[in-house]
């Protein structure tokens, strides 16, 4: 069976849980800047460069990524983030996005084996890539609205770069998350395509979008609906939200992605909204609680974490939702569906 028939085989016994941040725990390590360094001798700082820790300190990244299988993960996402030659220029480690994807995709794939090999459940590896620091549907200088820092086929050589590597490295799913530009993901989307078209097999596609306001849009301005119209014809295996804010300003969008999709549903939420200090203080329990709700209603098929979450959280939202039903995803009536900032249907 290939990655995405195992996947939907397992989504429809149950629902499916993903894991939760690795930004946040890494911060829980309070590595100096020499950890982050190690011996490669880069010209830049590299506090705070949490992708380059798959090639300087692996033992963070799989420390975390093994506290999340067994917290109860099925799928564990690599920690690859910002390893694009765009974000990884803050830290003049261009020259390394390759060796860090890799590097990052084989921790993740190495324990996702062991773990299935201990007791038979299948477990799944999600590339995740990042939207970069830059948009491409927004100009960075309020005195000349057309100007653009990139363009689509370079946002798209950059998302191929960092593909290729995932899946070199051993990838199940390419996760193009927390999308703030539609363009930007749609540039992520057609380099995975052609990465598929080059390696002659199929490589499933996973996005999930964030929401910037408690209207439902992103910050290129799109509505949840929009977002699935503009992206439906990649077929993702996965659409979903992430980031954002917690699950409870979360619900109206979910419910309403969960009606029109007719592929899995995966979100993972924030652990609530960050206090005064930037600090996610939402228990586990209520985390769990909250998106136990959406489960029991039906709306989703895979469950994890994001800014703020645990594996306390992936565990107590494991335990929450383990004896309810999965979502079955939606069967639209065939119509033609078009996309600006507001979605459009138009009678077959």
């Amino acid at each position: 069976m290939t990655a995405r028939e195992r996947l939907l085989a397992e989504a429809a016994k149950r629902i499916l849980i993903t894991d939760g941040a690795f930004g946040t725990e890494i911060q829980n390590w309070k590595l100096n800047e020499a950890d982050y360094a190690g011996s490669l001798g880069l010209a830049k700082d590299q506090k705070g460069n949490n992708d380059i820790l798959a090639l300087t300190k692996p033992e963070v990244p799989e420390t975390i990524t093994r506290e999340y299988l067994d917290a109860g993960s099925d799928i564990v996402s690599t920690n690859t983030f910002s390893a694009n030659v765009i974000s990884q220029a803050d830290y003049a480690a261009e020259s390394l996005v390759k060796e860090i994807n890799i590097a990052s995709a084989q921790i993740a794939r190495r324990l996702a084996d062991e773990y299935e090999a201990k007791d038979g459940r299948p477990r799944f590896v999600a590339g995740a890539i990042g939207p970069t620091n830059k948009t491409l549907s927004l100009s960075p200088d309020v005195n000349d609205p057309g100007f653009r820092e990139i363009d689509f086929d370079y946002l798209k050589s950059v998302y191929r770069e960092q593909t290729d590597a995932l899946l070199e490295g051993g990838v199940d799913f390419i996760l193009i998350e927390t999308v703030f530009d539609t363009l930007n993901a749609k540039a992520g989307v057609m380099a995975a395509l052609e990465a598929a078209d080059d390696l002659g097999r199929d490589v499933p596609i996973m996005l999930s979008m964030t929401l910037t306001d408690l209207s439902g849009r992103n910050l290129s301005g799109h509505t949840v609906e929009a977002f699935w119209h503009a992206v439906r014809h990649a077929k993702p295996i996965t659409i979903g939200l992430n980031c954002s804010f917690g699950a409870e300003q979360l619900r109206p969008h979910v419910r309403t992605l969960s009606d029109i999709a007719d592929t899995l549903i995966m979100v993972y939420p924030n652990a609530g909204l960050p206090n005064e200090l930037g600090e996610y203080d939402e228990m586990p329990v209520t985390t769990a609680g909250l998106v136990r709700e959406w489960a029991a209603n039906g709306q989703v098929n895979i469950l994890g974490g994001c800014c703020g979450s645990t594996p306390a959280h992936i565990a107590a939202i494991a335990k929450a939702v383990a004896e309810l039903a999965p979502r079955t995803p939606a069967v639209p009536p065939v119509k033609t569906r078009l996309a600006g900032l507001e979605p459009m249907t138009m009678a077959a």
